[in-house]
């Protein structure tokens, strides 16, 4: 829905001693890859939240990459289509189109205005909103490739080599990353080992029929590695092991899955006053699965 000459989102008379604008860019990559190492699914959902602390009424502009062109949805009054960028994203998919897609706003945007300045333009609510969320489902940046090799070895014993290489700048980190790896219900006892600079701890759950291996900061163009072998019991009824996947979680600031970029963030307001503008990025795991 859109404003119509009433601003209902928003009084008139707000007042702050320090005006400020943050925005977060937050993306859920998600992701099922074989066990070779093919993406057979990915795609990313995101969010662009704003946190106003300005006064008056204040008018903002907001630009995405460059060379962003918009395919409306004659269909849909709140929804836009992204359509095509080319190149230029300091090596988050330079040369590549990537497009962006099922973009909802929020009520304060006038959609109009796209077709001439291809910028979002809002007068915004005080505090915290959503001002727009998007879905990408093409040449998507993944965070981590991960390679697991699992051998059954007669119906004793499997053996594990799992190796997981981060595909971001090695001036980011990714934090608090947590990998399940799937071990079958007669698992009796697991001798795990972890290589590489901080890779973490691995821990046998028996309770989750997992190795659960915790990495508190994983960097940018890195390996790490993880060897296992795990011990079966005896089955009176042996049944085939389903083999699960092996599951992400993590976060990575001041990245992008999906390659979208704030270009600029510009307030204008009658009194002229000067204004502070925070742009963040954070990629998280949403369902990160490679098969086994």
């Amino acid at each position: 829905m859109q404003a119509t000459g009433t601003t209902t989102w928003r009084r008139n008379d707000i007042v702050y001693k320090k005006n400020e604008a943050f925005v977060d860019v937050i993306e859920s990559v998600n992701l099922i890859m074989s066990a070779k190492g093919t993406v057979l699914r990915a795609d990313v959902q995101g969010q662009i939240v704003m946190r106003s602390f300005l006064s008056g009424m204040p008018e903002c502009k907001f630009g995405l990459n460059d060379k962003l062109v918009l395919d409306r949805d004659p269909n849909s009054a709140g929804n836009t289509q992204l359509g095509r960028r080319q190149g230029g994203m300091g090596g988050f998919g330079d040369g590549e189109s990537v497009e962006i897609a099922d973009c909802q706003f929020h009520q304060c945007v006038r959609l109009g205005r796209f077709d001439t300045d291809r910028t979002i333009s809002f007068i915004p609510p005080d505090g915290e909103f959503e001002l727009m969320r998007y879905r990408t489902t093409e040449n998507v940046n993944l965070p981590f490739k991960v390679l697991p090799v699992v051998r059954e070895m007669g119906k004793t014993r499997i053996e594990y080599e799992v190796l997981i290489k981060s595909n971001f700048s090695a001036k980011l980190s990714a934090t608090n990353m947590a990998v399940t790896i799937p071990t079958p219900p007669n698992a009796t006892k697991c001798r795990i080992k972890v290589t590489g600079a901080g890779a973490g701890k691995a821990k046998y759950h028996p309770e989750e029929n997992a190795i659960v291996w915790r990495i508190s900061r994983f960097q940018g163009l890195q390996e790490l590695a993880l060897t296992a072998v795990v011990d079966l019991a005896p089955m009176t009824k042996p049944t085939p092991w389903s083999r699960p996947p092996i599951g992400l979680d993590f976060q990575v600031l001041m990245f992008t899955a999906s390659g979208l970029l704030v270009r600029f963030l510009k307030v204008f307001e009658k009194s002229n006053y000067q204004s502070v503008k925070w742009v963040r990025y954070m990629t998280k795991a949403g369902s990160y699965e490679i098969r086994i």
